[in-house]
């Protein structure tokens, strides 16, 4: 039925899948299944199970790629980084099981991302940058086998053409690389130097023409082996850009509403789904009972993430949080392992100037075990991710959701300087939110208060604790690789203790100010 559902959303036919291995010539880095067009489906019924967790962990490469690019990693620096992720993710224990699961991965992502453009524009750009690092890890004979196998409209020059533009092309290569040792083994590396270069009409190549890095002659490009890369992924943009819209009203007219009470929601979800650690319980985590009401100032000052810290200081000088900022800190509260008992404690204390005694009781006090599993529908909920944070919108008088969306430049830059962050992490903070990278935001500001790198990115407020807590016990020494000395903890103009991170301008119970 898995089968049907996608041969039946992407228009193709559950055609048996390429029987290419994984490269094994000799000098192949990464252990890579072929590279694909994603023109067939797998033959064979897919299990929900299967298609849920392939779907999963083609995610993880795709979002680790973005990460990387929105980091600001150059090119080669990304290239290895993504081959470990699709080695660590997409790899099974057979060829045969690796190539399935890289194009039911494929196939199951489509759907999911299908449904809007910005979905569509997000996953085809992702999607090219995967295939270009595959691309670039096949050797040059790999590479010439799948332009071919493909019937990519490309072919190596003849040795006629060769020699008739032989010097125009040393020329042009030489200015590209400025290198003649480069120039020299590009020509002489090919068994058959007219091999090493192809032609094609020049706006197959719009990368190459643009930056002025290929010859052309009467409206023609010459690539060489080093940029064919560029003649395969145009293609490849091409086919994926055109399913994607069919994939998106088949699905819509056809699939989902038959779908709807099974596999609909699963694609719906996985667009939005968290992929990091779980810190919905926190006793199976073994840190219940770490946290008491008594060290929450402390450790809003250590580790708290600037969303926490924001609404924290809030509920200490109004005395009250909206049901929305409630739920974000309580559930972030119990996530760090703060029980039920601390928690009615904590919340008690702080709202005691407007809910004192019976009156937090009555309408307050269910809030707080809801939370916790023992009231209502008893289920036992979970800390907000970053990205549920950074899609709510507070209005006025809230002080939820994310301050690096939240807030405006002047209002964020005054909150980040308030937590003992260097200058350069403040302005590297203040400039990711600008541009809509929240979370590396948040990691840039966890960077400068702690003095080492952030690898994995902030994905979950809690994690952010965590790693905080880690570093503040021992377990990773501060100045570790991705920080210069002049990077580490600020000790200038350290902020007093209990300052607050709000600024005079989003206090709570005024209105946000908006990043435009």
């Amino acid at each position: 039925m898995v089968g049907w559902v996608l041969a039946n959303s992407v228009g193709a036919p559950a055609l048996t899948p390429s029987k290419e291995g994984l490269s094994s010539e000799p000098g192949s880095k990464h252990a890579l299944p072929s590279l694909s067009m994603y023109s067939e489906l797998p033959g064979s019924e897919i299990s929900i199970e299967e298609f849920e967790q392939a779907a999963l962990d083609r995610l993880r490469v795709l979002k680790g790629l973005d990460d990387l690019k929105a980091k600001g990693f150059r090119p080669d620096q990304v290239q290895d980084k993504v081959l470990s992720l699709v080695d660590q993710y997409l790899k099974a224990a057979t060829r045969e099981s690796t190539i399935r699961k890289d194009t039911v991965s494929h196939y199951v992502l489509r759907l999911a991302y299908c449904r809007t453009e910005e979905l569509r524009r997000w996953f085809l750009a992702q999607e090219c940058d995967l295939f270009r690092a595959r691309f670039r890890a096949l050797l040059p004979g790999e590479q010439r086998a799948f332009i071919e196998g493909n019937r990519l409209p490309f072919r190596p020059l003849t040795p006629a053409e060769f020699r008739e533009v032989e010097d125009d092309l040393r020329a042009t290569m030489l200015a590209v690389t400025g290198s003649l040792q480069q120039t020299n083994a590009l020509f002489q590396g090919a068994a058959a130097p007219h091999e090493a270069f192809y032609r094609a009409p020049f706006e197959a190549v719009p990368d190459l023409v643009g930056s002025r890095r290929v010859y052309l002659r009467a409206g023609h490009a010459y690539v060489s082996r080093d940029q064919a890369v560029s003649l395969a992924v145009q293609p490849f943009r091409a086919a994926l850009s055109k399913a994607l819209v069919t994939t998106a009203r088949r699905w819509s007219q056809v699939v989902g509403p038959s779908e709807a009470h099974r596999l609909a929601p699963i694609v719906e979800s996985l667009s939005q789904r968290y992929l990091g650690p779980d810190y919905s319980d926190p006793e199976k985590r073994g840190v219940t009972g770490q946290v008491a009401a008594s060290d929450i100032p402390r450790l809003a000052q250590e580790s708290f993430p600037l969303c926490m810290q924001v609404m924290a200081q809030a509920l200490h000088e109004s005395h009250h949080l909206k049901h929305d900022g409630r739920m974000q800190l309580g559930l972030f509260l119990k996530g760090i392992g703060l029980p039920l008992e601390e928690a009615v404690r904590f919340w008690r204390a702080e709202m005691a100037a407007t809910a004192p005694g019976e009156k937090f009781d009555k309408e307050f006090l269910y809030n707080v075990r809801h939370n916790y599993g023992k009231e209502g529908n008893r289920r036992d909920y979970t800390p907000y991710t970053c990205s549920k944070i950074i899609a709510s919108v507070p209005g006025v008088g809230q002080v939820h959701g994310c301050p690096f969306r939240t807030f405006g430049p002047d209002a964020l830059r005054s909150a980040i300087s308030r937590l003992q962050v260097t200058p350069a992490k403040v302005d590297e903070a203040c400039a990711k939110a600008k541009a809509g990278h929240f979370q590396l935001a948040c990691a840039a500001v966890w960077e400068g208060k702690h003095g080492c790198s952030c690898e994995t990115g902030i994905n979950h407020p809690n994690q952010y604790f965590e790693e905080s807590q880690k570093v503040l016990h021992g377990e990773q020494q501060p100045g570790g690789p991705g920080l210069s000395q002049s990077q580490g903890v600020s000790t200038a103009n350290p902020a007093p203790a209990g300052a607050s991170p709000l600024p005079a301008s989003v206090q709570p119970h005024t209105k946000h100010a908006r990043v435009a």
